[in-house]
Formats: C-alpha cells, structure tokens, sequence
C-alpha cells in the first residue's frame, strides 16, 4: 500500500480513499473524520478521539483529564444525567469513555440503524457538558473512590509505582487518575478552564466503524457539530519529540501487607515514531508475551515460581518502556529475581532462536486480526492511528512489517536495551519493611 498523505496535510474539505472501505475527510474547524465500512455486521461504533491525556495538565490540576471525563456524562445543554443513559439503554447499546495519558476517547456502540444516535450522544457529551458546580462535588467522590480502589489493587499500584519511577520527572510519570491531594483541591472553575482550553477542533479525530456510509457520517457530524465547524483551523500534527528523562536506577518498595509478593522489573524503550518498533513487539512477545514465551516457561512452567508472569510494552509518543511482571509467594522473590536476571542476562547476550521468533510474530499477526473483529476495535485502530500518527495502516501492511522483522533486528535491540545484564527500575508492592528486607537476588537485576 502506497504512503498516504497525512491528515493534518489534508486540505480542508476535502476527503481521500485511504483503502478498500476507509476514507477521512477534514472539516472546518480542523476535525479529522475517518470511517471504515465494515462488511457483514449490523453494529457501528463511534468514537471521538480528543488528544489530551493526563501528560497535558500542570501539576496543579493533575488528573483533570480523567475527572473531565467523568464530569461530561453527567448532563449536557441539552440532556440530562440520567436521559443520557436511558436513550442508549433503550437501543441496547454502550456508551463509555476512558483516559489514557496522550488521549481521552468517548464511544458508542450501537446497531448500525441507531447511528445518528450514536453520533448524537458523542458529541453532545463533548462538546456541550455543563460542567456545573454540583456534578463536580457527586463526581470528586466517585474519582477518589477509583483512586481508592486502584492502591487496593496491588498490580495496579505496582505499575503506577514503576512507570512513577522508570518516568521519573516527566508529566508521563504522574497517574491518569491523579492524586488524593490533587483532586481533593481541585475547584470546577479549574476543570471548566481545561475542558475550555483543550477540547478543541483540531486536537479531535471523529472515527466510525461498521456498517456505515462515509457520506451518511459526514453529514451526520455536519447536522452536530453546525457552527463549530467553521473558521481555517487545522488539524494538529501527530505528537512528536524527545522526551527529557534521566532514568536514575533505583529499586522501590511500597510496603503493603499482601499474600502475594509483587515485582515489576524494566527499563525504557525508543517511541512509538521509531521504526525498531515492531522489532521492539516482536521482542515482547518473545521474551514474556504467551505461554511459549521464555519468561513463562522458565518461571511458571519448568520451575513453578509464579502462576503470572508477562512482559508489556508502552509506546509513546517521545519515549516508551518495557516491563517485566511476576506475582510470587514472598519467600520465592529471591528465586523468581534469579531467573528474571538470568533470562535478561541471556536474551541480551544471544538474542531468541529463529523458532522464538517465529512463534512471536505468529503471535502477533493472529492477535492483529483476531482482535479486529468487532466494529469497536476497528474504530478504535483507526482512531488511534490518525491521532498518532496522521496517517492509516492497513492490517495487511501491518501483517507484512511484523514479517519483515528478522532475528537478528531483535538480537541487535535486546542487546542495546540488555547490555548490562540488567533493567534500571524495579519495583515491588509485598510484605517487606525496608529494601534491606529484599533478597540480594532482586538487587542485582537492577545493574
């Protein structure tokens, strides 16, 4: 498939074939529409994608994004709280949203007879939320029970504590949901000012996936959105830059009485602009992304140590990470740290097998195309893809650059990243006192 010509290149108004079945237009006013016809299902899936995430706020409204998006659904000009949630029940469908750290995507699925619904709710939600005073009392609340929650969750806080760490310095580093602190002193005045400032035309991407027409759907945002689409504004390019990060190594602790002895292990990667990134995936799957993985036949199959462990990988847009995860009885900590230091020592001295590596990019290719069969997926990549990048990728092309990875592009990587036997983070959420307290083993993965 030929290079197609970026998004926020696009002239306004007008609108371009990408493949078989997608296209996007750009209107007025800087909003990307991206659309995929989907053969077969009788569902479409709307989403609206918004470029701001928990690394756009100042430290003083640190969480606004994620509270913003729970604040939208609490009643618009036009819609209350409550009719929101009946006219998508009354239809069967879903309407949610979540936060991530570069993004906030609100969604609706629905059959594909109830799309101007859809496409109605959207972006009602998003663009006409009253914000008032009131909701954002009932929703403070509910934001700190999450928080609550989540440092309930032992996982859940040992990923925040190593992307804290492994992150150190950079608004990555902070947590989508903010801090108890933060979002106890924020005030709806604040919260009304960066839904004002951030939610705005060219920071969007409108994606719709199923059985739709691209023509239907332009029409159909035109009839929302009136007279915001207006004026010369254009889209905003994909994120890009280099991120300011001096991973110091470290080990952390967060003393916590569980039955289990949690740790996470890694270090930082290249972004998700760099094209060692499917050598990176292919990597991640190798080392800890299914049962054949080497992690997981070493730790939970040959030696029994730990019922989960996985390796994962997060792209963004001016750095990333790759992370190791066990969850142990506390007294094998010292075990499971042996192998973790012996399986990274080695990968990153000989690399995988052609065999490893093979498996890996079978991984990959089937979970690529399994995972895109429902319309929500589909939305969802092609959503994401323009706003990352400005420009589409088909599976096919997909497919063929996973393929295209060679095991000696993944040895030269695992051998960058691996050099010194070891990660720079670690982390360990588990019955202990002091760092003291942890077996020497864990300390020397930390090289």
């Amino acid at each position: 498939m030929r290079r197609q010509t970026p998004g926020y290149e696009q002239p306004i108004g007008s609108t371009r074939t990408l493949d078989e079945g997608v296209k996007r237009t750009v209107l007025p006013g800087g909003l990307r529409v991206i659309t995929e016809h989907v053969p077969g299902v009788r569902s479409a899936t709307v989403g609206l994608w918004v470029g701001v995430g928990s690394r756009d706020e100042p430290i003083s409204v640190a969480g606004a994004a994620h509270y913003l998006e729970h604040l939208l659904f609490k009643g618009t000009t036009n819609r209350g709280a409550t009719q929101i949630a009946e006219e998508i029940d009354a239809v069967g469908g879903e309407f949610n949203a979540f936060t991530a750290k570069e993004h906030t995507c609100y969604y609706a699925q629905v059959l594909d007879e109830d799309l101007p619904l859809a496409m109605d709710l959207v972006t009602d939600v998003v663009f006409e939320a009253l914000c008032a005073d009131s909701d954002v009392e009932t929703e403070r609340s509910v934001v700190l029970e999450e928080i609550a929650m989540r440092d309930d969750d032992p996982e859940d806080l040992l990923h925040e504590t190593f992307a804290e760490n492994v992150l150190s310095g950079h608004s990555l580093a902070r947590p989508v949901l903010g801090t108890e602190a933060s979002i106890t002193g924020m005030s709806a005045t604040a919260l009304r000012g960066f839904y004002r400032r951030r939610y705005r035309l060219p920071r969007m991407v409108l994606a719709v996936a199923g059985n739709i027409d691209h023509g239907r759907v332009i029409r159909l945002a035109r009839k929302a959105l009136r007279a915001r689409l207006s004026g010369s504004d254009t889209p905003l390019p994909p994120r890009r830059g280099t991120a300011r990060i001096r991973t110091e190594r470290r080990l952390v602790l967060h003393t916590d009485d569980t039955e289990q002895a949690h740790v996470m292990v890694g270090l930082r990667t290249p972004s998700r602009h760099d094209e060692r990134r499917y050598a990176l995936s292919v990597l991640n799957a190798a080392l800890g992304g299914g049962m054949s993985s080497r992690l997981f036949q070493e730790i939970r199959e040959k030696r029994g140590l730990a019922y989960q462990v996985y390796s994962s990988v997060a792209n963004y847009a001016d750095t990333g990470y790759l992370s190791v995860y066990a969850g142990c009885q506390p007294d094998r900590l010292g075990e499971v740290a042996g192998v973790l230091r012996d399986v990274l020592g080695q990968v990153g001295k000989e690399g995988f097998t052609d065999a490893e590596v093979a498996r890996a990019k079978g991984q990959l290719r089937g979970g690529l195309v399994l995972g895109l069969e429902d319309t929500a997926s589909r939305m969802s990549r092609i959503g994401k893809q323009e706003l990352n990048y400005g420009l589409y990728e088909g599976v096919d092309q997909t497919v063929a650059r996973i393929d295209a990875v060679t095991a000696d592009e993944v040895y030269d990587l695992a051998r960058g990243l691996f050099r010194s036997a070891g990660v720079s983070v670690g982390a360990v959420v588990g019955p202990y006192a002091h760092n003291d307290d942890l077996p020497d083993d864990l300390h020397e993965v930390i090289a």
